[in-house]
Parts: structure tokens; sequence; C-alpha cells
């Protein structure tokens, strides 16, 4: 059951659209490197397409009917949209679910170090990540400032051409051999992920020093980067224990290939599920069945805390919807739960002929080939899986089918070497129908990851296809 390659079979009108969502895909990766930048680019686009606020919506008790659209926003970190539909909400929703976190460092609360006259920054990596490939990389500091008054600060640095960068050093080779004998997860070390960030010490003339004390005299290149923290942000060493800085790499998202079919990127895990899965929802103006779309946070380290898919954030915000569309209680909130129907995008591990020891060929997922169905994930003996019936696999068959969408099956690997989780169990437990399906991804969670064109362009078709017919 090998399935075509999905580039024989467009027409000029459907490589013109394909080509049209994935310079917008790359933009909005390029430009969104971070959960909260994510999330803010997915609300403009949301506002533009007509959503309202749904806090607003409950404030003026606005009773809600077909056609309603509407925006909900968790801490600025994850995102539901609701497109209202003309059947019973006790019927259910269709939902489309994506992560906008990915792996990266993050700055310490207490980060900044001279030694030897260079200044760095302790970082505590998030996800999981080959620490090895971080090192020697240009790199950017995103995120935000926030004063103890409350003022927010937006960091940005790195992106711009103007913009300096900053990198993890690594060793010499002529220096290596000790650490060339290392297994490789033991080659970099969590904590010397240390990342350089100044190295001039500012001139401390006398009368400074006898005015300012002695200390002038110490750690006068860490002075230095503070000073220009204060001078071109307002940021005192003590608002860093108030921030969120994520270290990224460096640049915008590419072409790859001479024939330009791929994209090589930074965070497409998972945000070529998550922007798919927007613009599908944006795309579908008027639906029979209620739509929801889910872009959460904290995915690469469990789905935990206030932001992550086990919060309440999204139960509670159904029952928000269903009350304005006046069905209150907790009751029709449950029927709707479980009459409603997910596909839970997340990437999967394209095979790559380099490393093809590590796949079982016939259920693996190749790039071109479509949007890519797990029907499970988990590890080995299937743990922390959500395992989707055969029912509803049949009706995702047809649904992808009759939209004409180019897809294929697969697992995570080979069964004995592990796998990965997505947020598919997390919904589930509402008893409500839930596969994995996603995009297939070369050296998934390495700074820099590579998609087909195809596969982002048939993901998008696919969740069309669902909201439209399942």
């Amino acid at each position: 059951m090998e399935r075509p390659n999905a580039w024989k079979s467009y027409s000029p009108e459907q490589l013109d659209e394909l080509h049209y969502l994935c310079e917008g895909y790359k933009a909005f990766i390029s430009d969104n490197k971070t959960e909260r930048e994510c999330c803010a680019a997915a609300v403009d686009m949301a506002r533009e397409a007509g959503y309202v606020s749904l806090e607003e919506a409950v404030a003026a008790g606005k009773k809600l009917e077909a056609g309603a659209k509407l925006y909900a926003v968790n801490r600025a970190k994850s995102l539901m949209l609701v497109n209202l539909g003309s059947d019973d909400l006790e019927a259910g929703v269709n939902i489309l679910g994506a992560h906008i976190d990915s792996p990266r460092m993050d700055v310490k609360q207490n980060p900044m170090d001279e030694k030897n006259d260079l200044v760095t920054l302790d970082t505590h990596y998030y996800g999981g990540i080959k620490k090895y490939q971080w090192v020697t990389i240009p790199l950017a500091i995103h995120g935000i400032v926030v004063h103890k008054d409350g003022e927010v600060v937006k960091v940005n640095i790195g992106e711009d051409e103007a913009d300096p960068v900053f990198c993890v050093t690594d060793l010499l080779i002529h220096l290596a051999q000790e650490q060339m004998t290392k297994d490789a997860a033991k080659v970099v070390d969590g904590e010397m992920l240390d990342v350089l960030c100044g190295g001039r010490p500012v001139v401390v003339k006398d009368g400074d020093a006898q005015k300012d004390g002695a200390a002038d005299e110490k750690d006068l290149v860490k002075k230095g980067v503070l000073g220009i923290l204060k001078e071109q942000m307002g940021i005192d060493e003590e608002d860093l224990l108030s921030a969120e800085l994520e270290v990224v790499p460096a640049g915008a998202a590419r072409d790859l290939g001479f024939d330009r079919s791929m994209i090589l990127g930074y965070g497409q895990d998972d945000r070529s599920c998550a922007y798919t899965s927007l613009v599908a929802m944006l795309d579908e103006k008027d639906v029979a069945r209620t739509s929801v779309t889910l872009l959460v946070d904290k995915e690469e380290i469990g789905s935990v805390g206030a932001t992550g898919m086990t919060s309440r954030f999204f139960e509670n915000t159904m029952a928000e919807v269903l009350a304005l569309a006046g069905k209150p209680g907790d009751l029709a909130l449950r029927r709707c739960l479980a009459a409603s129907q997910m596909l839970s995008s997340d990437v999967s591990a394209g095979f790559d002929p380099t490393f093809a020891s590590a796949f079982e060929a016939k259920n693996a997922s190749y790039l071109g080939r479509g949007l890519t169905f797990n029907k499970f994930t988990g590890s080995r003996g299937k743990s922390g899986s959500n395992d989707a019936d055969a029912e509803y696999v049949a009706k995702v068959r047809r649904v992808m089918d009759e939209g004409g969408v180019n897809w294929q099956t697969a697992e995570l690997g080979r069964v004995d070497l592990g796998g990965g989780g997505t947020i598919a169990y997390i919904l589930a437990k509402y008893d409500m129908s839930v596969i994995d399906c996603g995009v297939p991804v070369l050296s998934m969670h390495a700074p820099w990851e590579t998609t087909s064109k195809a596969d982002i362009y048939e993901a998008y078709r696919g969740y069309r296809a669902f909201l439209q017919k399942a």
C-alpha cells in the first residue's frame, strides 16, 4: 500500500495555491519563533478574518448564533478559535489541535556571568534536544521582560541584518581528543550551553572609580552589557528575574533544494501543523458542524502548566461558548465534548534514507506523500498513546478521500526504539474521537528542520476537508 508522491498529481492551479500557502508559512515561522509571538500573530490573522474576542462577548452578554466567530487567549501563550455552526452543539464539534512551542534554550533567571573578560548568559534547555547541535550556530534572543510595575518590554535581537547575534562556543578540534571520545549525549553538557553575549569592558576613569567604589573595577564587561540593556531597553539586571527570554536559531526559513521543493526552518515541529490548521480554520467561512482550533503551549515538556493542554482552558472556554449559545450547564458541555472529534496535529518523523535502520519502511512517513496519520503514537508497547478506534480511522479515510487529499499512515520509527507523544490522549479523556496526524519532518527537534512543501499543502487541504466533511 505504498502511497504516491503528491507532486505528481498537482494541476497548475494547485501549484500556485501551494506556492502562496508556503510563502505565507515561511514568513510566519520566520517572524514568530516563540509561543507568544505565534499567539499574537494568530490573533491578528483571526481578527482580520472577522473573529472577535470571547472575553468581550461574555462581558456584553452577547447571544451567539450560527456564523459567530470567536477567539480566546490564555496568558498570551495559547489560543482557541471557534466558528459556530448551525448544528446543535450537543452533537459535538470538529477540533483541530496543534502546539506552538518548540525546543529551544531558555535564559535562566539569574543568568549573567563574566569570566576572563567574556560575558555569557546561562540557559536551561527546553524540550528534547541534541545539545551538541546548538553550539557555534548564530542565535537570537526573543521574549519579554516584565518590570515590577507590570510594564512589558518585548525583546527580539538577532533577526535583523543590523542586529548582533549570539552563540554557544565549542572546543577547537585540535584540543578535542578527550571530548571526541564522549557519548553524543555528553559531548556538550547542559551547563555548558552558555550564550556568549559580550566581550568589551567599559572604561572606568579614576574619578568614577573613586565615586562609585572599588566594585567598578570588577566585571567591567558585564557592566558594559548591562549598560546597553539599560540604555536601549530600560532593563536592569534584577528585571531578568521576571523575564521570559528564549534563545532560538537566528535567521529566516528558506527554500531547500535546487527544485525549491522543501523548506528549512526553525520550529516546524509543530508550527507546520499549527499554521496550516489556523489558515484552514480561517478559510472556512460557514460550517454546519461547529469548528474549533486549538494552538497550545508546553507540549514539548508534557503539556503541563496553565498554558498546556492539560489545563482547563479548553474546557472552560467551551463552557462559555455553550452558555452564550443557549446551552448552559455541565451536562450540555459533557455531551458536546463526548460527541466531538479531533485531529491532533503534530509532526511525524519523516523517513530519512541516511538513517533507514531507525524506521520500518512499510510503516514510515515519507516526504512528499502527504498528510500523515498515526493511529497511535507512544513508545515501545504503545505506552502513553491514544490509539484511535478503527471506526474513526475509517471515517477519516472517507473524509480525506472525498476531499481528494494525499495522505499516508505511519508509526514513529521501529517499535523498540521508542517514540513520542502528542496532545491526543488529553482530549481523548473527554471520550471524543481523536487521531494523530501531521506533517513529516526530517531532523526533527534540530535547530533547523526540513519539510516538503507538498506535505504543508496537503495538511492544509486535509484540515479543510475535516472541517467540511467530518
